[in-house]
């Protein structure tokens, strides 16, 4: 197996997740040349990736269509042995089918998997089986001996550099934003938390540039004697990508929701509470860390969880998924952590 190619082009926390993939085959075809292939944006996931060869990058945003054929001639250009495609749209099915692959293999969502050497069954909805297990499916096709890997991201020195200035003492990070409203943990409920919080260290918000404006909210709503207390600061939006998941890392924990900076702990292994607002953790997202906490509400709701994605409203309008959790179940794993 000389050259192995990926598809994913999903959003950011899906790439994160696809990395298991890149770990998988690279610990059993360790001279292969691997490509991958995502929408842009999330290329910068694999700057200095140790073992990323190249990074195929298509705009869906401009001139999607012209692009889409620009990725198709680089696809086939390098005339892969190998080449998975994770997503489940015809856009990458036609990519897979026009590869110019030996083997392709993708999941028989895909319209176009009649075409492709191997049709994975997708055990989209199996309770308890992780994502990186289902994608692990496509691997098993052509070698069952491939061991199942996490996956893992790789910041560069530079980015590690960047956040020294924040790791002078210990610290926690606060991750508040989702692009669901239902897997969002709303403001109140963060502020509660924050007023309540004991903590003899640093408390960072962070996030993309777009969680900035949350991440104010959130602050401006915390008693003054809490945010000097735990010295709260809002950072989101001022470091790349993998800055970020280098200050997941080492922090003492992480709080998360159901979305994209849980991913981002599992692939840095950093110690993480997963807070399910209307989703749950069977739906096969969950954490991988070493050290990971499940938070969700203790009250039996016949409406949760609501659907296996997130939401733009709850559906029956009072978001008790989310109002109903108990602030003490979010400090209950920081003192376990300080204890250890």
């Amino acid at each position: 197996m000389q050259k192995i190619a990926v598809i994913q082009t999903a959003f950011i926390g899906d790439v994160v997740l696809s990395t298991s993939l890149l770990e998988s085959l690279h610990s059993y075809y360790s001279s292969a040349q691997i490509d991958v292939i995502v929408r842009k944006g999330n290329e910068a996931l694999f700057l200095h990736h140790p073992f990323v060869n190249n990074v195929i990058v298509w705009d869906k945003q401009r001139k999607k269509y012209a692009n889409w054929w620009l990725v198709l001639k680089q696809i086939r250009a390098q005339k892969y042995d190998l080449l998975l495609n994770v997503q489940r749209y015809t856009a990458t099915g036609l990519w897979t089918v026009l590869s110019n692959a030996i083997t392709t293999i993708g999941f028989d969502k895909n319209p176009l998997s009649f075409m492709f050497t191997h049709r994975i069954k997708h055990q989209a909805l199996k309770p308890g089986l992780h994502e990186i297990q289902k994608n692990h499916a496509l691997v098993k096709a052509i070698n069952s001996n491939i061991p199942l890997s996490n996956p893992k991201l790789y910041p560069a020195t530079a980015h590690f550099q960047k956040i020294k200035p924040l790791q002078i003492e210990p610290y926690i990070c606060i991750a508040p934003a989702s692009v669901w409203y239902t897997k969002q943990f709303p403001i109140a409920q963060w502020v509660k938390f924050l007023n309540a919080l004991e903590f003899n260290g640093s408390v960072y918000i962070i996030g993309g540039p777009g969680d900035k404006k949350l991440g104010d909210q959130i602050i401006e709503a915390v008693s003054p004697k809490a945010i000097v207390k735990n010295k709260l600061s809002n950072v989101a939006g001022q470091l790349h990508f993998l800055s970020s998941a280098a200050l997941q890392k080492s922090a003492i924990l992480n709080y998360v929701n159901d979305s994209a900076p849980m991913h981002f702990a599992s692939a840095m292994n950093a110690p993480v509470v997963a807070i399910y607002c209307s989703t749950i953790p069977d739906f096969g997202y969950g954490p991988l860390s070493t050290k990971s906490y499940i938070v969700q509400t203790n009250e039996l709701l016949t409406c949760k969880p609501c659907g296996l994605h997130g939401k733009n409203a709850c559906p029956m309008q009072h978001f008790e998924c989310a109002m109903t959790i108990q602030i003490q179940q979010l400090l209950a794993p920081l003192v376990q952590m300080q204890q250890h």
